[in-house]
Protein backbone atom coordinates (compact mmCIF):
# COMPACT_ATOMS: atom_id res chain seq x y z
CA UNK A 1 0.00 0.00 0.00
CA UNK A 2 1.17 3.52 -0.72
CA UNK A 3 0.35 6.66 1.28
CA UNK A 4 -2.21 8.74 -0.67
CA UNK A 5 -0.68 11.99 0.62
CA UNK A 6 3.09 11.56 0.12
CA UNK A 7 3.27 8.36 -1.96
CA UNK A 8 5.64 6.50 0.37
CA UNK A 9 5.37 2.70 0.27
CA UNK A 10 4.16 1.19 3.56
CA UNK A 11 5.63 -1.96 5.06
CA UNK A 12 2.27 -3.64 5.58
CA UNK A 13 -1.39 -3.02 4.81
CA UNK A 14 -2.18 -2.95 8.53
CA UNK A 15 -0.13 0.22 9.12
CA UNK A 16 -2.16 2.85 10.95
CA UNK A 17 -0.06 5.95 10.10
CA UNK A 18 2.32 6.81 7.27
CA UNK A 19 5.91 6.71 8.46
CA UNK A 20 6.83 9.57 6.14
CA UNK A 21 4.15 12.20 6.68
CA UNK A 22 1.98 10.85 9.54
CA UNK A 23 -1.20 10.60 7.45
CA UNK A 24 -3.76 8.28 9.13
CA UNK A 25 -4.06 5.11 7.03
CA UNK A 26 -6.57 3.10 9.08
CA UNK A 27 -9.44 3.86 6.68
CA UNK A 28 -7.31 3.58 3.51
CA UNK A 29 -6.86 -0.17 4.01
CA UNK A 30 -10.62 -0.53 4.48
CA UNK A 31 -11.21 1.40 1.25
CA UNK A 32 -8.87 -0.93 -0.65
CA UNK A 33 -10.60 -4.04 0.66
CA UNK A 34 -14.08 -2.73 -0.24
CA UNK A 35 -13.23 -1.42 -3.74
CA UNK A 36 -13.26 2.23 -2.72
CA UNK A 37 -16.53 2.14 -0.74
CA UNK A 38 -16.68 2.59 3.00
CA UNK A 39 -19.14 0.31 4.77
CA UNK A 40 -21.85 1.96 6.86
CA UNK A 41 -20.84 2.69 10.42
CA UNK A 42 -23.18 3.82 13.16
CA UNK A 43 -22.53 7.43 14.15
CA UNK A 44 -20.34 7.83 17.19
CA UNK A 45 -22.13 8.84 20.36
CA UNK A 46 -21.10 12.39 21.13
CA UNK A 47 -22.26 15.03 23.54
CA UNK A 48 -23.57 16.98 20.54
CA UNK A 49 -26.89 15.12 20.81
CA UNK A 50 -27.60 16.39 24.33
CA UNK A 51 -29.98 19.24 25.03
CA UNK A 52 -28.63 22.39 26.71
CA UNK A 53 -30.31 21.34 29.96
CA UNK A 54 -28.64 17.92 29.89
CA UNK A 55 -25.27 19.53 29.18
CA UNK A 56 -25.71 21.93 32.10
CA UNK A 57 -26.63 19.12 34.50
CA UNK A 58 -23.59 17.14 33.32
CA UNK A 59 -21.29 20.15 33.84
CA UNK A 60 -22.66 20.75 37.33
CA UNK A 61 -22.22 17.12 38.31
CA UNK A 62 -18.63 17.13 37.03
CA UNK A 63 -17.91 20.28 39.02
CA UNK A 64 -19.27 18.64 42.16
CA UNK A 65 -17.24 15.47 41.57
CA UNK A 66 -14.09 17.52 40.93
CA UNK A 67 -13.83 17.90 44.71
CA UNK A 68 -12.24 14.44 44.71
CA UNK A 69 -9.31 15.81 42.67
CA UNK A 70 -9.11 19.42 43.83
CA UNK A 71 -9.00 18.80 47.59
CA UNK A 72 -6.04 16.34 47.57
CA UNK A 73 -4.11 18.72 45.29
CA UNK A 74 -4.71 21.61 47.70
CA UNK A 75 -3.77 19.46 50.70
CA UNK A 76 -0.51 18.14 49.26
CA UNK A 77 0.69 21.09 47.19
CA UNK A 78 -0.81 24.09 48.93
CA UNK A 79 -0.78 23.25 52.62
CA UNK A 80 2.00 20.66 52.92
CA UNK A 81 4.55 22.00 50.42
CA UNK A 82 3.91 25.74 50.21
CA UNK A 83 2.62 26.17 53.78
CA UNK A 84 -0.60 27.93 52.74
CA UNK A 85 -3.30 28.31 55.40
CA UNK A 86 -5.42 25.23 56.08
CA UNK A 87 -8.63 27.22 55.63
CA UNK A 88 -8.25 26.82 51.86
CA UNK A 89 -9.32 23.17 52.04
CA UNK A 90 -12.94 23.67 53.18
CA UNK A 91 -13.22 26.86 51.08
CA UNK A 92 -12.24 24.99 47.88
CA UNK A 93 -14.58 22.11 48.72
CA UNK A 94 -17.47 24.49 49.33
CA UNK A 95 -16.80 26.40 46.08
CA UNK A 96 -16.75 23.23 43.98
CA UNK A 97 -19.87 21.73 45.55
CA UNK A 98 -21.86 24.98 45.57
CA UNK A 99 -20.70 25.90 42.06
CA UNK A 100 -21.85 22.52 40.76
CA UNK A 101 -25.17 22.79 42.57
CA UNK A 102 -25.78 26.30 41.16
CA UNK A 103 -24.90 25.12 37.63
CA UNK A 104 -27.41 22.27 37.89
CA UNK A 105 -30.05 24.63 39.27
CA UNK A 106 -29.47 27.12 36.42
CA UNK A 107 -29.76 24.32 33.84
CA UNK A 108 -33.02 23.07 35.34
CA UNK A 109 -34.63 26.49 35.59
CA UNK A 110 -33.46 28.43 32.52
CA UNK A 111 -32.15 26.13 29.80
CA UNK A 112 -34.18 24.39 27.12
CA UNK A 113 -34.79 20.66 27.18
CA UNK A 114 -35.23 20.46 23.40
CA UNK A 115 -32.66 18.28 21.68
CA UNK A 116 -30.73 19.79 18.79
CA UNK A 117 -32.11 18.77 15.40
CA UNK A 118 -30.60 15.65 13.90
CA UNK A 119 -28.54 16.28 10.80
CA UNK A 120 -29.78 14.49 7.71
CA UNK A 121 -26.21 13.85 6.57
CA UNK A 122 -25.51 11.57 9.52
CA UNK A 123 -27.74 8.80 8.19
CA UNK A 124 -26.87 9.06 4.49
CA UNK A 125 -23.59 7.95 3.03
CA UNK A 126 -21.24 10.65 1.77
CA UNK A 127 -20.86 10.83 -1.99
CA UNK A 128 -18.13 13.15 -3.26
CA UNK A 129 -19.03 15.64 -6.00
CA UNK A 130 -18.25 14.73 -9.60
CA UNK A 131 -15.99 17.78 -9.94
CA UNK A 132 -14.56 20.08 -7.29
CA UNK A 133 -16.53 23.30 -6.83
CA UNK A 134 -15.18 26.32 -8.66
CA UNK A 135 -15.17 28.99 -5.96
CA UNK A 136 -12.96 31.49 -7.77
CA UNK A 137 -14.69 31.35 -11.19
CA UNK A 138 -11.41 30.31 -12.75
CA UNK A 139 -11.47 28.41 -16.05
CA UNK A 140 -11.44 24.64 -15.59
CA UNK A 141 -8.25 22.90 -16.67
CA UNK A 142 -8.34 19.69 -18.65
CA UNK A 143 -5.43 18.35 -16.60
CA UNK A 144 -6.08 16.53 -13.37
CA UNK A 145 -2.97 18.07 -11.82
CA UNK A 146 -3.26 21.30 -9.85
CA UNK A 147 -1.85 24.46 -11.39
CA UNK A 148 1.81 25.23 -10.66
CA UNK A 149 2.33 27.06 -7.40
CA UNK A 150 5.37 29.12 -8.42
CA UNK A 151 7.08 30.55 -11.48
CA UNK A 152 9.55 28.21 -13.19
CA UNK A 153 13.19 28.78 -12.31
CA UNK A 154 15.36 29.65 -15.34
CA UNK A 155 18.23 27.35 -16.15
CA UNK A 156 21.45 28.33 -14.44
CA UNK A 157 23.96 29.90 -16.80
CA UNK A 158 27.51 30.08 -15.72
CA UNK A 159 29.07 33.52 -16.10
CA UNK A 160 31.68 33.77 -18.85
CA UNK A 161 35.21 33.57 -17.53
CA UNK A 162 37.65 36.26 -18.52
CA UNK A 163 41.07 35.33 -19.81
CA UNK A 164 43.35 37.19 -17.42
CA UNK A 165 46.60 35.68 -18.73
CA UNK A 166 47.12 38.55 -21.16
CA UNK A 167 46.91 41.11 -18.41
CA UNK A 168 49.98 39.86 -16.58
CA UNK A 169 53.54 41.05 -17.22
CA UNK A 170 55.90 38.90 -19.33
CA UNK A 171 57.75 36.34 -17.24
CA UNK A 172 61.15 37.40 -16.01
CA UNK A 173 64.16 35.18 -16.24
CA UNK A 174 64.44 32.77 -13.39
CA UNK A 175 67.52 31.71 -11.45
CA UNK A 176 66.88 28.12 -12.45
CA UNK A 177 66.68 28.79 -16.21
CA UNK A 178 70.44 28.37 -16.70
CA UNK A 179 70.48 25.09 -14.78
CA UNK A 180 67.52 23.78 -16.73
CA UNK A 181 69.30 24.51 -20.00
CA UNK A 182 72.30 22.55 -18.77
CA UNK A 183 70.09 19.53 -18.12
CA UNK A 184 68.62 19.71 -21.61
CA UNK A 185 72.10 19.80 -23.23
CA UNK A 186 73.38 16.64 -24.86
CA UNK A 187 76.75 15.35 -23.55
CA UNK A 188 78.57 15.72 -26.91
CA UNK A 189 77.60 19.41 -27.49
CA UNK A 190 80.00 22.20 -26.55
CA UNK A 191 78.73 24.59 -23.86
CA UNK A 192 76.79 27.65 -25.05
CA UNK A 193 77.63 31.11 -23.91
Amino acid sequence: MFCPQCGQRQLSNETRFCSGCGFPLNVVGELLVNSGQLPWRPPAATSGNLSPRQKGIRQGALLMVSVVVVIPVIIFLGVAMFHLPGELIPLAAALCVMGGFLRILYALLFESNASPPETAGATTQYVPPAAPPNYLDAPQHASSLPPPQSAPVPAYRRPQRLNTGELTAPPRASVTDHTTRLLDKQPDEPPKQ
